[in-house]
C-alpha cells in the first residue's frame, strides 16, 4: 500500500508565528492601536481641560484659593462624593450663577423635586442619584427592546454627543465615537428629536467612508438611535442600538416602548442635573467655606 503523502500547503498557509513578516505586521498593528488610544486620550483632555481651567479660575477668585490645584481638588472631592464626573461639575461651576457674597449656602431658595419614576426601565430598584447605574439600566432596556447586545449611550455636552456607556462594542468603535459632532444616525436623532433607523449601514448615504468602516468593523450592519427627551421636549442625549444584520424595521409596539424609555430617561437626566448636580455644587461651596475658616 502506498503511504499517503500530505498535500503541499499553500505559501500563505505555511506562514506561522515565526514569520518575520507576520511578526512585523502584528507589531505595526499593535503600535497603530496604541497611537489611536493616545490620540483619543489627548482629544478627551483637549476638550475637557479648557472647561476645567475656566472653573478653576472662577473658584480661585470666588473663594480666594491659593491656586488652580486647590480649586481642582475641591471639584474632584465634590464630584467623587456625588458620583458625578469631574468635567460635569466643572461645566456646572462655569454655567451656574455663583452664591451671593458671604452667603452660607449657594442655593438657599431651591425647591427639590422628587426623582421621576424609573419603572419603565424594568430594572428593579435603582439608585436614582447614580448616573452610571441609571444610564446602564436604560441601555440594557433599549437593547432588550431591539433584540441586540451592542449599543451605547451618549449625553449632550456643549452641543456635542459624548460617549457615557456602551456594551458589546470594540475599543476602536468607542474611541472613534468618544465625541460626535455630526454625520451619524445618533446626531441626526438628537437634532431632529425623533428616532432614526439605518436599515443597512453599508449602503446608507448618511456616513462618510471612515465612519462607515469603523461601524462595519465593529460588526454592526444596522443601527437605531433614540433621543432622550424630557417633558419640555429638550434633548439630553441619545441611546443607539447596533445590529449584526440589516434591519427590516421595528414593530409599533417596539417603537412605543422605545419612546417611553426616551421620555423616562430624558426626564430623569433633567431631574439629575437640577437636583444631584446642584447638590454637588452646594457641597463644593461648603467645602470651600470650610477651608476659609
Amino acid at each position: 500500500m502506498t503511504e499517503h503523502q500530505p498535500e503541499p500547503q499553500a505559501e500563505d498557509e505555511r506562514d506561522d508565528e515565526s514569520s518575520p513578516g507576520l511578526r512585523e505586521a502584528r507589531r505595526l498593528a499593535a503600535q497603530a492601536r496604541q497611537l489611536q488610544n493616545q490620540v483619543t486620550e489627548l482629544e478627551v483632555q483637549v476638550r475637557a481641560r479648557p472647561k476645567i481651567a475656566l472653573a478653576e479660575g472662577i473658584l480661585v477668585e470666588r473663594y480666594g484659593l491659593a491656586d488652580a490645584d486647590a480649586a481642582f481638588a475641591l471639584m474632584r472631592q465634590a464630584s467623587q462624593r456625588a458620583n458625578i464626573k469631574l468635567h460635569q461639575v466643572a461645566i456646572a461651576v462655569a454655567r451656574t450663577p455663583g452664591p451671593a457674597q458671604g452667603a452660607a449656602v449657594w442655593f438657599g431658595t431651591r425647591q427639590k423635586r422628587p426623582a421621576p419614576s424609573l419603572t419603565t426601565l424594568a430594572a428593579g430598584t435603582l439608585d436614582e442619584r447614580n448616573q452610571g447605574e441609571v444610564l446602564g439600566a436604560a441601555l440594557r432596556r433599549v437593547l432588550n427592546i431591539t433584540s441586540t447586545n451592542m449599543g451605547n449611550v451618549q449625553l449632550i455636552e456643549d452641543g456635542t454627543l459624548r460617549m457615557e456607556k456602551h456594551a458589546g462594542l470594540p475599543r476602536q468603535f468607542t474611541d472613534y465615537f468618544a465625541f460626535v459632532d455630526g454625520g451619524t444616525a445618533c446626531s441626526r436623532a438628537a437634532a431632529a428629536s425623533h428616532q432614526v433607523t439605518v436599515k443597512e449601514i453599508a449602503s446608507s448615504p448618511g456616513f462618510d467612508d471612515t465612519t462607515r468602516r469603523v461601524i462595519l468593523s465593529a460588526g454592526s450592519r444596522a443601527c437605531h438611535s433614540v433621543p432622550l427627551v424630557d417633558d419640555a421636549d429638550t434633548v439630553h442625549g441619545v441611546i443607539s442600538s447596533h445590529h449584526a444584520r440589516p434591519l427590516a424595521g421595528f414593530t409599533q409596539a417596539q417603537l412605543k416602548a422605545l419612546h417611553h424609555t426616551s421620555r423616562t430617561v430624558g426626564t430623569w437626566i433633567d431631574w439629575h442635573r437640577r437636583t444631584v448636580l446642584l447638590d454637588a455644587l452646594e457641597d463644593l461651596h461648603q467645602l470651600a467655606l470650610a477651608q476659609e475658616r
